[in-house]
């Protein structure tokens, strides 16, 4: 699901769910205190085709999504193995070659623990899909997120957004104080948007 491209003040951030069957992306802008939708979708490879044509679409899709909409920084889902070897091997080459993308346009790449973005965007890490589904809704209301991979991969970005928001909008500045000023106006902003989305999820 494409949306119009922003321009302005605002970070754009690249979130990925890496998969070999359904690999899930969204990218949203931030500006320290409001989230902005721009894009979502899921990368899916059909099933007739073998492993390496498989990794190649995930690739090329994806180069394509960074082209058309330039995202300044990328953050993905940690992926920890697990006992079927085979499955974890074939999860590894889809995240290689998913963020090989944004590497080859020098986008940083930031991973994080799944508790963590859960943490970070539901409240609680032990949260479950349709909690994220439900809370992403919150954040980026009147979009409409029917993939778990595409809600997750959002959920990505909004919780890079949380906790690397302030280096990514200050770097170019060297004025310290206004970098204190607008380190505590962009963390405010993100509690204050989590903070909505909870009372407003308690109030239904």
């Amino acid at each position: 699901m494409l949306g119009k491209v922003t321009k302005g003040n605002y970070i754009r951030i690249l979130g990925l769910d890496p998969g070999l069957r359904r690999a899930g992306w969204g990218i949203v802008d931030y500006d320290g205190s409001n989230i902005r939708h721009v894009a979502h979708g899921t990368i899916t490879p059909s099933h007739k085709l073998d492993l390496v044509e498989r990794l190649v679409v995930l690739h090329q899709d994806l180069l394509k999504i960074v082209e058309d909409f330039k995202p300044v920084t990328a953050a993905a889902e940690e992926t920890f193995v697990n006992q079927n070897g085979a499955s974890t091997l074939k999860l590894g080459l889809a995240r290689g070659v998913l963020l090989l993308a944004p590497a080859l346009s020098n986008i940083a790449i930031t991973e994080y623990a799944p508790n963590r973005i859960k943490k970070s965007v539901v409240g609680v890490g032990h949260a479950s899909k349709d909690q994220i589904k439900i809370m992403v809704g919150k954040f980026l209301p009147r979009i409409n997120v029917t993939s778990a991979d595409s809600a997750d991969a959002l959920a990505v970005a909004i919780c890079h957004a949380h906790y690397q928001g302030v280096d990514l909008r200050l770097r170019s500045t060297n004025d310290k104080n206004l970098r204190r000023k607008s380190t505590k106006k962009i963390s405010n902003g993100m509690n204050e948007l989590i903070n909505r989305a909870l009372i407003k999820e308690a109030l239904r």
